[in-house]
């Protein structure tokens, strides 16, 4: 499903990947392993269609997304990529149901049917019953059901987590793992950078991928 073909990516004279393949398939939770700065957000960030990469591309669904322009790439983002970022990156003062219909803006739907897809995520999520709260009124395990929730409404066929327990603590950490089981019984390919420990054990884990100063470590 996602392809990285002789990837290469430079920043200022830097090299964040060094001639880099890897190859996902459907439905399979990818594990990237490695400390800050060895390239994992990088990678995430080429699935994304979030940065180019200097030499090499990137293919997903047969396609190959490294060359789209912006406007073309910010539609295949919207389409097949949900975002659970590590610090949530809510808009504090809007409310939960606020927060999750944010992907769904360009789509103009029908409030009817806002409404019906709404209460779907947020009960899957279990945060229904917050739905009219400020989300910066939150505790942090709600605020990354919140992101998870609004990274879930458009039914994407990516997800991809970046460190997302950095910031919870151990029992939020483990329900987490258990929103990821959910996440895969339903056929999503998933992509998690961390450098967590709590991830490199788990039986439903299809592969653990190590990356250390933009290679891939075998």
């Amino acid at each position: 499903m996602i392809q990285l073909n002789n990837i290469t990516k430079i920043y200022n004279e830097t090299t964040a990947l060094n001639n880099i393949n890897l190859q996902l398939n459907e439905g399979e939770l990818i594990v990237l392993k490695g400390a800050s700065g060895s390239g994992k957000s990088t990678i995430l960030s080429l699935i994304a269609g979030l940065t180019k990469p200097t030499t090499g591309e990137v293919i997903v669904d047969n396609k190959q997304i490294s060359k789209l322009a912006d406007n073309f790439a910010s539609i295949y983002r919207r389409e097949n990529i949900g975002f659970i970022f590590q610090k949530y990156n809510l808009i504090a003062n809007l409310t939960v149901k606020e927060n999750i219909a944010i992907p769904l803006i360009p789509n103009n739907p029908e409030e009817k049917d806002l409404e019906v897809l709404l209460d779907t995520v947020m009960k899957k999520f279990q945060i229904e019953h917050k739905k009219d709260i400020i989300v910066k009124n939150l505790s942090g395990g709600e605020q990354q059901r919140v992101a998870i929730a609004r990274a879930n409404i458009n039914d994407p066929k990516i997800i991809i987590a970046d460190e997302p327990t950095a910031n919870l603590d151990e029992k939020l950490s483990l329900h987490f793992i258990e929103i990821l089981k959910t996440l895969k019984q339903s056929n999503k390919t998933i992509i998690i950078a961390t450098h967590d420990p709590i991830f490199f054990n788990l039986d439903f884990v299809d592969k653990i991928i190590e990356i250390h100063n933009g290679n891939i470590v075998v």
